[in-house]
């Protein structure tokens, strides 16, 4: 055998490998989020208290000045949380949401009764009359008025402002007053503590400066508790909100799943139990409104989902998702898809050449289930879904055509392949995604399924060409492959390396940027060997 031939046959090898590990892990990813998870059971299928917004629908807002939920609506959703919950707190006072005591006492809930705190300072005296006419009226079931939300987090009032809110609501009700912040804030105020009747603060370990796993995350939540409690001797200390995301972006180690929020949910309620504190999770309903605000994750912070169904059971076995098998019949489509495909305007060059096509057709019909289910989660109206839909037809388009080039390629047809302006689009296009995760990454998520298909379709297609036949990138893609993996290399840094999802995305960086460095590198070798 002529030496010169190894490596072609090593690249093919290598080539063959890649196909069949795509098509393995795409098959394989599918499968593992259909498994049941077993997990720690909760102490009770009830939970003592939950945040509720009815803001659950298509469109709906509580920022739309307009917004109003009928008291049929409430009495619905409370009529469902009873079974469940034995208290609600709310954020807010009108746009429907002033009926929620007297409908949850009829049920037998109580009530942690909100007013909602904010620049507007004409906003806040309608909120505090609405606020203080309620929990008047209804004494037996207002279990205590928290006067602002995260109000100095937001950097809406001072302290001194807030404290005078706190001070004129303590004097006109009732019932306990307190205010609602994460827990850092309350170390950095001490001076409101005077104002109130009880601290309550907010531990959300998922969105901390260094976010916990969720696996360790109720630790975290029983360390801070300790801390505040030292801070504040001899005072009541509620946890407000906590809770864990169904979906979104993965931060540094804390993955936002179904599984882990059944898992940390189940944990905190045993912790609870033994600690016997006060607290109430965030949240009832999934809230499609907050993923303006905070991500895709933002909108999956329910133990219900929009449609008022439940996510995971409080007790057994949770799946990460019961369709799991609409991800193989995906893979499968893809698989045919492909197969029709090199068939046109073109003879069948033998079984390698199916086969090539049929594992490249799995593992992006796979990659392309995986990036619907994240628009599934992710997009919130129709511009977003029309260009996430455009994206991913170019992305299939770029699959097929090299795909094309890939199964001939291995079936011994030489063909001269030049990527073009269809790879300096999808350079563009990664680098530009890349910036916008480097400098405000905070909420997006990574498009992996998006851009596999192009990144491991150039990486293999560079790998296979013929190193004296590679034409000489431009000077655009060169300058933007060498900035590629940088990018994700910044991106691995600021996930503190915990991320695998960073990896990842600089893995498919580095690919993409590593098809054109092989044509570079095979343009002068060519050069070079012409001038000798």
């Amino acid at each position: 055998m002529s030496t010169k031939l190894v490596p072609v046959f090593r690249r093919e090898g290598v080539a063959w490998l890649a196909l069949l590990a795509a098509a393995l892990a795409a098959a394989g990813w599918w499968w593992a989020i259909g498994r049941p998870v077993s997990l720690p059971d909760a102490p009770s299928a009830r939970i003592a208290c939950v945040s509720y917004a009815p803001f659950r629908l298509p469109g709906e807002s509580p920022l739309d000045p307009r917004a109003f939920v009928s008291p049929a609506r409430i009495d619905a959703d409370l009529r469902a949380l009873s079974r469940r919950f034995d208290c609600v707190r709310t954020y807010s006072q009108g746009q429907g949401l002033s009926v929620v005591p007297s409908i949850a006492g009829r049920y037998g809930m109580k009530v942690l009764l909100g007013i909602w705190l904010g620049s507007d300072r004409q906003a806040n005296t309608a909120q505090i009359r609405l606020g203080i006419a309620t929990a008047r009226k209804y004494p037996h079931v207002v279990r205590a008025v928290i006067v602002g939300n995260e109000v100095l987090l937001r950097g809406d009032l001072s302290s001194a402002e807030l404290a005078a809110y706190l001070t004129q609501v303590h004097a006109a009700v009732p019932e306990p007053v307190t205010y609602a912040d994460v827990w850092e804030f309350w170390l950095r105020h001490p001076e409101l503590a005077t104002a109130v009747d009880y601290l309550t603060i907010h531990i959300l370990p998922y969105w901390e400066d260094k976010p916990v796993p969720a696996e360790r995350a109720v630790q975290h939540v029983a360390t801070v508790y300790a801390t505040v409690q030292q801070a504040f001797p001899g005072r009541r200390v509620m946890i407000g909100e906590t809770g864990w995301p169904s979906a979104g972006r993965s931060r540094q180690a804390a993955s936002a799943s179904v599984v882990n929020e059944a898992r940390y949910l189940r944990e905190f309620l045993r912790y609870a139990a033994q600690a016997k504190l006060p607290y109430n999770v965030i949240e009832a309903f999934d809230q499609p409104w907050k993923r303006d605000l905070e991500g895709t994750a933002g909108g999956y912070w329910g133990i219900f989902d929009a449609q008022a169904r439940p996510k995971f059971p409080l007790q057994g076995p949770v799946t990460e998702d019961a369709r799991w098998w609409l991800g193989w019949l995906a893979a499968v489509a893809g698989g045919g898809l492909f197969l029709l495909a090199g068939a046109w305007r073109r003879h069948r060059h033998g079984w390698r050449d199916a086969l090539a096509l049929a594992l490249a057709g799995i593992a992006s019909g796979g990659a392309l289930a995986w990036q619907f289910r994240q628009m599934l989660l992710a997009c919130r109206n129709l511009w977003e879904w029309t260009v996430a839909l455009v994206a991913c037809g170019l992305a299939l388009f770029t699959a097929l055509k090299l795909a094309r080039w890939i199964a001939a390629r291995l079936c011994g047809v030489t063909r001269l392949f030049v990527p073009g302006w269809l790879r300096l689009g999808w350079l563009f296009v990664l680098a530009y995604y890349g910036l916008l995760l480097v400098f405000d990454g905070r909420y997006r998520d990574f498009p992996l399924g998006l851009f596999l298909l192009p990144c491991v379709g150039y990486a293999l297609a560079g790998g296979l060409s013929d190193p004296r036949k590679r034409a000489m990138p431009r000077l655009e893609q060169c300058f933007l492959a060498a900035w590629l993996p940088l990018l994700g290399v910044i991106v691995v840094v600021q996930e503190a390396g915990l991320n695998p999802v960073a990896w990842l995305w600089l893995g498919l960086n580095t690919l993409l940027a590593l098809s054109v460095g092989l044509d570079w590198r095979g343009a002068r070798l060519r050069l070079q060997s012409q001038q000798a």
